[in-house]
């Protein structure tokens, strides 16, 4: 049995799902992150399987997303980027509200995500020590790469950039992704998950990411799993792996 609430962290409206009865009492924690154009709700399978393995789950809407959603598709479907950077900036403050309602146990955080949701978590736990695990299901840390195919930034007319320009307006990216950077995860616990026929986050970007882990001797933690003949959506695999993988780690 599992309760699930809805609540909100200052203006971010989150559900909130934890074993039966243990809503005051201190438990591992996930945040859990969910896709672009998507909301906490359509991801809420993930509460309710963190919280039958005994975790708290919390899960955010994402800036422009869910009951945050102002309706303007155009602008939202034009600020992919920044959402993303949003994501990952909004997550101490979610840290800081339930662990000011003593409801962490012993600093045990991870962070996990799918498609959008996935890249934050590679970005949040590139950035912030303080995230024990994290879980990236079809995501990619890899963003000014990425970015250059996946919602690339446009001119103010909706016109291609210039290869100068499109570099200026991504720059912020390096200070989030993992290129370059991959010292900030090495050796802490870390899940990829990823199908192998993604036609919108390629899979290449996961394989990328372990091997380049694999190469560092950085790979003592991870856990890479590749699904044969799955596109850009999330399985019973990707969800088991999922509570496995915090049953494990965190």
């Amino acid at each position: 049995m599992i309760e699930i609430h809805d609540e909100r962290v200052g203006d971010i409206a989150v559900i909130h799902a934890v074993p039966a009865g243990q809503y005051h009492r201190p438990l591992p924690t996930v945040f859990f992150c969910h896709g672009y154009t998507s909301s906490k709700e359509v991801y809420a399978y993930f509460a309710y399987a963190l919280a039958r393995a005994g975790f708290r789950a919390v899960l955010p809407d994402a800036d422009r997303h869910g009951e945050r959603f102002d309706g303007d598709e155009a602008q939202r479907l034009a600020s992919f980027w920044e959402i993303l950077r949003s994501n990952i900036d909004e997550l101490p403050q979610i840290k800081a509200h339930f662990e000011r309602l003593g409801l962490i146990v012993d600093g045990r955080i991870g962070v996990a995500g799918a498609s959008m949701g996935g890249m934050t978590a590679l970005g949040a736990f590139a950035r912030f020590p303080w995230i024990r695990a994290a879980a990236s299901l079809m995501g990619s840390g890899y963003y000014r790469a990425l970015a250059q195919t996946l919602y690339p930034p446009l001119g103010e007319e909706g016109e291609a950039l210039s290869p100068a320009a499109f570099a200026a307006r991504t720059a912020v990216l390096a200070e989030y992704e993992l290129e370059g950077r991959l010292e900030t995860i090495a050796g802490r616990p870390l899940l990829l998950w990823h199908g192998e026929t993604d036609d919108v986050v390629p899979a290449a970007d996961s394989l990328r990411l372990a091997a380049e882990l694999r190469q560092q001797g950085a790979d003592g933690r991870l856990t890479s799993l590749v699904e044969p003949g799955v596109k850009h959506r999330i399985t019973p695999l990707a969800l088991s792996a999922t509570t496995d993988f915090f049953l494990r780690e965190l």
